[in-house]
């Protein structure tokens, strides 16, 4: 009886089994690139519970599958995803060969700047961060400067309540340790470098590459902190026409604007531009603008020419031109220089011209150059600063593969600098015959990259630069880095190398142009110079429902010479120096990238660091204090969700630790530190199959921001009601118990609060 009953439940089971297998079907196949098989890629029936990782062979295989019409969806991180709609018929069984791609804008992207020449991003042995105008557009901005903002370890910093200039820290060292590149040119010199962030269409721009740590054995003085080269489009790629136009509930109004054509063998890529708001807000009732007054446009054109063999060859140039202010409310330009009402006031023009040409030679010989003119026109208060600084750049790179495990790259850097402005920095040393005398500094030198590639696992890249200053004479810069990838999901990177720079106090430091305080400099001032130590690890994790990818650094930085600047002994004076002792950044940087197989992606990271110094007290002692205007810790996020039929949203923000922020005595009553403050967006997308995208939404949406006495003194800013004694000190009087003086340099995040914003944006491929 059992027997019976047992092998009738078989029979059952196996019909069942049987009829199932002919009503359904099953989706098998290999998914390979470039010949090899790829592992770990996702194979999914879009819409559906069916999916599955390929094995080590790439293989996979789908089975169950009702009857029926289905998207086949493969993808990997570093790859182009696959689709292909699939008929399946019951009792079928549908073999499928996928070759993947590897993705132009992940991790199989060619970077540059690491190294000086092309490279696979998984292949540099310097870690290089990249991101494009999609990242970009999740935080719609003006410019380039404030779209940083979204990277991790990379803050804009406001440097003046008033003007509202500021510089790019990165790692927590200042802007002027950033060297901001064009097309891989040292076109944004240090003192444009206040000013001559915005401007640079975002339309254009092809993306951005960031290399924290120092780099000046490829690109000399400034690279301390590190890198951001700004890539511009090549016009035989660009789309024919770009467009995006948004405004603000402030009465911001920006637009941007790309045009290709082509004329002859030439193909030419030429950008607009522009930027107004002109609407003096003062919500915080400290009767200055919140956010200066600006009027700016910029034009940007690239030509591309073709050659025989492809060899390289292109131009480009830009003009700028931008008029901003900021001050009291009730401010006009017929003011400008009194004191009757406070403003600061920059007129601001630049030229700038780049240019790339590979020799007709058998060796790979390019030469490159670059020639910029910036002129700036400005008043603080009553305080008129009127500069004018010229570079020309130029240097043969030879490039040379011997074998698959030996390559050298060889650079003749020469760099020209002309500075002349009206404020002592340029003025003979005779006090008694005082006459201009233009700063004029020549910078030629020569640099050799040799890379080793002993297998697929490890890479050695070397390096040596020597350069002659005219002013402090001979500099040597070496560097060392050696990958180390045990397999594709994981690559460890460890990087060392020096940097220096030469600096000009007038061009850098924003508090030594307001005329709120005397700028002193006590000693000669010596050429900084710092070590580097950076460990990175990167790791790329699959999972059920989609990826993880970990980029992971710990960085080390040691500074002698340091030029600090002391705004604490006297609140009257600025005192510059080098540092009678050391300075030094350190922390943790990790980023987390992911996808998943639904249309969720988030890309987030954090920051913790300690920056200070090291210098002995009137006794011996050593003491150690904080650097001014240095987060604890930073943080940032982008959180975007796909819902189908061309609607998204994006959700950005960043957070910031607290800061030591500049005091002006004992008795200021406004905070030593800042808070914990962050500041959020959010963005709804439409898109439309005719290339038309609609956006728009809310930017800072907790509507944070700083004190309002952010200002010391307001409302006396030529310090007329003030009282000094005969050393100079301020006296404490009832109308000013706390002994202040004007000064805007208390800042630490900007004054605009909430808004909201819309734009449209318009492709035509």
């Amino acid at each position: 009886m059992l027997k019976t009953i047992y092998l009738s439940v078989l029979f059952i089971l196996g019909s069942t089994f049987l009829a199932h297998a002919q009503s359904t079907a099953t989706v098998e196949g290999k998914v390979i690139s470039k010949q090899k098989p790829v592992e770990l890629a996702t194979v999914a029936l879009k819409g559906t519970r069916f999916g599955v990782l390929t094995d080590t062979s790439g293989v996979f295989r789908l089975t169950g599958i009702p009857a029926g019409r289905y998207q086949l969806v493969v993808s990997l991180v570093g790859f182009d995803s696959f689709q292909k709609t699939v008929n399946v018929t019951a009792g079928q069984t549908i073999r499928q060969t996928v070759d993947l791609r590897e993705a132009a804008n992940t991790l199989g992207e060619v970077v540059i700047t690491g190294t000086m020449k092309e490279v696979s991003k998984l292949e540099s042995p310097v870690p290089v961060e990249i991101y494009t105008p999609k990242f970009f557009q999740k935080n719609p901005t003006p410019n380039i400067y404030d779209a940083l903002q979204t990277i991790n370890g990379v803050r804009p910093q406001l440097n003046c309540n008033v003007c509202n200039t500021g510089d790019i820290h990165i790692n927590g060292l200042e802007g002027p340790y950033t060297m901001v590149l064009l097309d891989g040119m040292p076109i944004v010199s240090s003192l444009s470098t206040v000013y001559g962030l915005s401007g640079i269409p975002n339309s254009l721009v092809e993306r951005v590459e960031v290399v924290k740590g120092p780099a000046s054995t490829l690109y000399g003085s400034e690279a301390v902190a590190g890198l951001i080269n700004i890539i511009t489009k090549n016009p035989l790629k660009a789309p024919t026409v770009t467009a995006d136009v948004f405004g603000t509930s402030w009465q911001e109004y920006n637009a941007d604007l790309g045009v290709k054509y082509r004329v002859g063998k030439a193909n030419s890529l030429i950008g607009l531009n522009y930027y107004n708001y002109q609407n003096p807000y003062d919500k915080n009732n400290d009767g200055f603008t919140d956010v200066t007054l600006q009027h700016r446009i910029s034009v940007f054109n690239k030509w591309q020419f073709e050659r025989k063999e492809n060899r390289q060859a292109s131009i480009a140039g830009r003009y700028f031109y931008e008029n901003r202010w900021g001050g009291q409310t009730n401010w006009t330009p017929e003011l400008r220089g009194t004191d009757s009402l406070y403003a600061e006031s920059i007129y601001t023009k630049r030229l700038e011209l780049i240019g790339s040409y590979q020799l007709p030679t058998t060796e790979n010989i390019t030469l490159q150059s670059s020639f910029n003119s910036h002129n700036q026109n400005s008043y603080y208060g009553t305080t008129s600063f009127n500069a004018t600084q010229r570079i020309f750049f130029a240097q043969l790179l030879w490039t040379k593969e011997f074998n698959s495990q030996f390559s050298l790259l060889v650079g003749t850097p020469f760099r020209y600098t002309f500075y002349d402005d009206n404020t002592p920095a340029t003025q003979s040393a005779d006090s008694l015959r005082p006459a201009n005398q233009p700063d004029r500094t020549v910078l030629p030198g020569v640099f050799v990259q040799p890379e080793f590639t002993f297998n697929e696992k490890h890479k050695l890249l070397l390096g040596l630069r020597y350069d002659y200053n005219s002013r402090h004479g001979n500099i040597l810069t070496p560097r060392f880095s050696y990958k180390w990838a045990p397999n594709r999901d994981n690559i460890i990177r460890l990087n060392a190398g020096t940097g220096y720079r030469v600096v000009n106090l007038f061009t850098e430091d924003h508090a030594a142009l307001t005329g709120a305080r005397q700028v002193v400099v006590q000693d000669e001032l010596k050429p900084e110079r710092s070590w580097n130590v950076n460990l990175n690890y990167t790791k790329q994790i699959v999972f059920g429902s989609g990826f993880l990818g970990i980029d992971a650094s710990l960085f080390y930085t040691y500074f002698t010479n340091r030029i600090i600047a002391d705004y604490d002994t006297d609140p009257n004076k600025i005192f510059f120096d080098n540092l009678k002792g050391h300075s030094t950044s350190k922390g943790v940087s990790v980023n987390f990238d992911a996808s998943f197989t639904f249309p969720l992606k988030v890309n987030a990271g954090f920051t913790l660091m300690d920056v200070y110094k090291v210098e002995d007290d009137a006794d011996g002692q050593a003491v150690k204090t904080r650097q001014l205007l240095t987060e604890r810790i930073t943080g940032t996020w982008t959180v975007s969700y796909d819902f189908g039929r061309g609607f998204s949203t994006d959700y950005t923000g960043n957070l910031y630790g607290p800061m030591r922020l500049p005091l002006l005595s004992s008795d200021d009553p406004r905070a030593e530190y800042s808070p914990t403050w962050s500041i959020q967006n959010i963005q709804l997308t439409k898109k439309f199959n005719s290339g038309f995208e609609i956006y728009g939404g809310i930017k800072n949406l907790l509507n944070f921001t700083p004190p309002a006495n952010s200002i010391a003194r307001a409302n006396d800013p030529f310090d007329k009601r003030v009282v000094f004694d005969r050393n100079g000190q301020v006296v404490a009087t009832p109308d000013n118990p706390y002994r202040l003086t004007f000064d805007p340099n208390y800042v630490f995040a900007p004054n605009q609060g909430i808004r909201g914003f819309l734009g449209i944006r318009y492709t035509v491929r």
